[in-house]
């Protein structure tokens, strides 16, 4: 075969290469002039993809010791969360304290500490033993509260509970209850101008029992002993300083205005009791009684009145009184200065006291200006209630006696003060007289005279 040599002179030129027309290059030359002036390109040398990636990644040494921290701080929480929720407490048992597992029962406590007790007998209603060992099966008491045997796996202990665990108590057969409810008498109490209820009546219960079991039948008695209602009577006993009370009756009359200018003028209070007809007649001076800061209270005739026609008496009396002054009251003064046992047993749970007074003025009589003036100033003495008047007839001396009496008695250190302020100065009787409204606790009834206990006895078959 002819062997060639391909020679170049220097003169010619050297062959150029020539570029294919477009889409007849090969790849690598169209990446070449595919370049851009400024980008930047990766070798073909530094690889393409994820054989790259790899070989670019370094371990991190460090990642298996945060798994382990983040692990054991998690069993960490776990072990107190339930550490904590199983941790144990102190409770007193039988004056001891033991320990026992939070949110145990009593039930469990109970048989941690293997207590040995004995169940109560079952007994007829007569107080025989019907079944030895047949009542409760233990008797329990959390504080002082008896816990029935069937709540004890519910109750859970939290801590420093007192349980009391003993033997059982003895129970009764089932038996039919015919009750017969015991009416509270009332009493009086004491001496003094103010009366009020020191102590509420209270009903109580008799019992006579038929076992369902043994047939008997047996007469209990009083269950319930009832709670007898008293009516205390009080005078005022300042505990310091010199006070006394001034009171007008039959309030408002023509003269209560005069009367109010005397009181605003000396600066001082009063206390005025109102007839429900003069304080319809009157009714702009009801109204002024109590703009000018005086105490208001029912003036009313009693006399014997009783039962339901003495409470609509007092009823509306008190009404009359509170919708023409604005002022709510429920304090009563009768026109005789007394009210009986009966008259208290029908009323009292619309009154929260009868004041009466310590001495009368003796102004009602007219005696003369200077014979008031005398008496009042000559008669008082510390804590004391005076009665004055304020009617149309008797009170044309009032109106000239009352200033002379101001000034004596400031003059002699008195001060004058509403019934509801001088009560307040008895440390005995402060916060036990509200004279602003009555009302009768829960549970409490009205008593009945001794005469009508045993003709009012409800019986009552359960």
């Amino acid at each position: 075969m002819p062997q060639y040599t391909t020679s170049y002179s220097t003169h010619k030129k050297r062959p150029t290469y020539r570029h294919a027309p477009v889409g007849q290059q090969l790849p690598s030359s169209a990446r070449r002039r595919a370049k851009k002036p400024g980008a930047t390109y990766l070798h073909h040398t530094q690889g393409f993809g994820r054989s790259n990636r790899r070989r670019n990644m370094r371990p991190n040494k460090r990642n298996p010791y945060a798994f382990i921290a983040v692990g054991c701080a998690f069993l960490l929480f776990v072990a107190a969360v339930i550490g904590y929720t199983n941790r144990t407490v102190d409770v007193e048992l039988n004056g001891s304290t033991v320990q026992v597992r939070i949110n145990s029962t009593i039930e469990q406590l109970i048989d941690s500490q293997n207590i040995e007790v004995r169940a109560g007998n079952l007994l007829a209603v007569d107080d025989s033993v019907l079944t030895k060992r047949g009542g409760e099966k233990i008797s329990v008491k959390l504080g002082k509260k008896q816990i029935e045997n069937s709540k004890l796996s519910s109750i859970k202990l939290t801590g420093g509970e007192k349980l009391t665990v003993a033997n059982g108590r003895d129970t009764y057969e089932e038996h039919d209850i015919k009750a017969t409810t015991i009416q509270p008498t009332i009493s009086f109490e004491g001496s003094g101008a103010i009366q009020y209820v020191k102590t509420w009546g209270e009903a109580g219960r008799s019992e006579v029992w038929t076992g369902k079991t043994s047939g008997k039948t047996q007469d209990r008695g009083a269950v319930k002993k009832p709670v007898n209602a008293v009516v205390a009577c009080a005078s005022v006993k300042p505990k310091s300083g010199k006070y006394v009370a001034l009171t007008f009756n039959s309030a408002p009359s023509k003269y209560t205005d005069q009367i109010l200018e005397v009181l605003k003028e000396k600066g001082v209070t009063a206390t005025f009791f109102l007839s429900s007809d003069n304080a319809s007649t009157y009714a702009g001076q009801a109204r002024a009684i109590a703009d000018a800061g005086c105490e208001v209270g029912l003036y009313a005739s009693l006399g014997d009145e009783t039962g339901d026609s003495l409470r609509n008496a007092l009823t509306k009396g008190l009404d009359a009184v509170s919708s023409a002054t604005g002022t709510k009251t429920a304090l009563v003064r009768s026109a005789d200065g007394r009210m009986s046992e009966e008259q208290w047993a029908t009323t009292m749970d619309l009154m929260g006291a009868a004041v009466s007074w310590s001495f009368d003025s003796g102004d009602w009589l007219r005696p003369g200006v200077d014979s008031v003036v005398e008496t009042v100033t000559g008669s008082v003495s510390n804590g004391n209630i005076v009665s004055m008047t304020d009617n149309d007839e008797t009170s044309a001396q009032t109106v000239e006696a009352l200033p002379q009496i101001i000034d004596r008695l400031s003059a002699d250190g008195y001060k004058f003060v509403t019934l509801d302020d001088l009560i307040a100065t008895d440390k005995d009787l402060k916060g036990a007289i509200d004279l602003s409204q009555a009302s009768m606790p829960k549970g409490a009834t009205l008593p009945a005279l001794p005469a009508q206990s045993d003709d009012d006895a409800d019986a009552t078959t359960e």
